[in-house]
């Protein structure tokens, strides 16, 4: 389990549902996952835009009267970790802001890479921002546009833009999914009955109060407006390979469904069975980090024909680390979080399976943990490349420096960690496994594995010195 990894942000949308606030609350509490800073709601009523949103979880921020002040058939809402700009009330999505052809509530996960650059721009030729996300950028920019239509305006900002993202936008007359031309993000559409719902994953869909049919992804460069009037689909961006983020699959997605059409649980049996086949431990025990190894330890065991024991276990009612705000709450968090079941451990040779390291201290706090239960050996093996590089595509991860991959070999890291061995998936390997399980195409960004940035990457590099 990366701990130290900070997430991205969620996104559910409903359109022609006399109950959508309802809907969209549900939606949010199975997307809790991706963000747990900050919940919020829009909703659109007889032309006026409606809003909710606050610090705290879903279900903290949200009651039955709170949905019952957002009513109207339309709505958006978002769950929040910064990626940009501070964690605080007044950065808390959806954002709801005038323009020149009404208000617009707007919500984003990803990441604007270019965002610096516009609001300098901006703010030169006399914009005024309410927040320090980069989500308020694209409003300004349609707000400036000369076009006079509003498809039109929002397609000449879009443009500008350089990052991951998936948008929505509300307006009075209809709801807008856009993703980015890479489609780094996840975004899909469902059915249910006469009305359509989107959502950052589709896991959201199938929540007992929703069960809506799941259609399609909103494809990489569409901006999708849905209006009483129907749908209409507009690809305006010239067309590039696409770049689905490889660690949604290994990490980020619940498992029990999936991102861009892949079920994470079977991608990540697979890796787990690759990561057998690189890194082999003959005898002891496959020992799940929980929640994030579970399902790649599964398949490693069964790769190698290994027992499979759940040696540590989770104490689910401590808040995710991952997404405390301090280092030094992350790693108080570990041990708060988790513990070593004895009768497992004690004098066996334990093969320790998690997602990733990051920066190393959540590893070496765990490894600590199965040597204190008595193993006799501990393993490590992750599921993962090292490392090496930052995002700038929607998760927040720790500077380069930071980043113990980014400086050590891995036989540095495994005396840090304190592990008797340790070893890495290949980047060949999870390319290999990810293609094969998007029925051989080639389409994942693997920039924090690789260092290499297609997108925007002349600024990234420019930052990174």
């Amino acid at each position: 389990m990366s701990f130290e990894l900070r997430h991205e942000c969620g996104l559910f949308g409903v359109v022609g549902h006399p109950e959508a606030s309802r809907l969209t609350y549900h939606g949010l509490k199975w997307l809790q996952h991706r963000g747990q800073e900050s919940a919020g709601i829009a909703a659109v009523n007889n032309g006026a835009i409606n809003v909710r949103a606050e610090m705290g979880l879903v279900h903290e921020v949200f009651n039955a009267g709170s949905l019952a002040e957002l009513p109207g058939e339309t709505a958006i809402g978002h769950v929040r970790y910064s990626t940009t700009g501070a964690s605080c009330q007044k950065n808390a999505q959806p954002l709801v802001l005038p323009t020149k052809f009404g208000p617009v509530a707007i919500a984003l996960n990803g990441n604007i890479v270019n965002a610096p650059e516009l609001k300098e721009e901006l703010s030169a030729a006399g914009a005024i921002f309410a927040t320090t996300t980069d989500t308020e950028i694209l409003v300004h920019l349609i707000h400036r546009s000369c076009q006079r239509k509003f498809a039109d305006a929002l397609v000449e900002a879009l443009q500008q833009l350089e990052g991951a993202y998936c948008f929505l936008l509300l307006t009075q007359e209809a709801l807008w999914a856009i993703r980015d031309p890479a489609g780094y993000r996840p975004l899909a559409l469902a059915q249910l009955g006469l009305c359509e719902v989107l959502a950052s994953e589709s896991v959201a869909f199938h929540h007992p109060q929703i069960r809506a049919k799941y259609e399609r992804e909103v494809a990489p460069g569409e901006i999708l407006k849905i209006a009483r009037a129907g749908q209409e689909s507009l690809f305006p961006f010239p067309k590039q390979p696409v770049r689905e983020c490889s660690f949604e699959h290994i990490y980020f997605a619940r498992p029990n469904y999936g991102v861009f059409s892949q079920g994470a649980a079977k991608t990540r049996m697979a890796i787990g069975g690759r990561l057998w086949e690189e890194a082999p431990v003959e005898g002891g025990v496959i020992v799940p980090v929980p929640d994030s190894g579970i399902f790649a330890a599964m398949g490693y065991a069964q790769a190698g024909n290994l027992p499979l024991a759940f040696g540590l276990t989770r104490d689910h009612f401590t808040g995710r680390t991952f997404i405390s705000p301090k280092q030094v709450s992350r790693e108080q968090g570990v041990d708060q979080k988790l513990c070593a079941v004895p009768e497992i451990v004690a004098g066996q040779e334990v093969v320790l399976i998690d997602d990733s390291i990051v920066r190393g201290t959540t590893s070496r706090k765990i490894v600590g943990i199965v040597r204190a239960a008595g193993a006799s050996r501990v393993h490590l093996r992750i599921s993962s490349p090292p490392f090496c590089s930052p995002c700038f595509f929607g998760v927040d991860t720790p500077r380069r420096e930071e980043l113990i991959a980014a400086n050590n070999g891995v036989e540095q890291i495994r005396d840090y960690v304190g592990a008797d061995t340790l070893a890495y998936l290949s980047l060949a390997g999870l390319e290999n496994v990810l293609t094969n399980q998007a029925g051989g195409e080639h389409r994942h960004c693997t920039s924090c594995f690789s260092g290499q940035y297609f997108t925007a990457a002349a600024l990234i590099e420019e930052r990174m010195k």
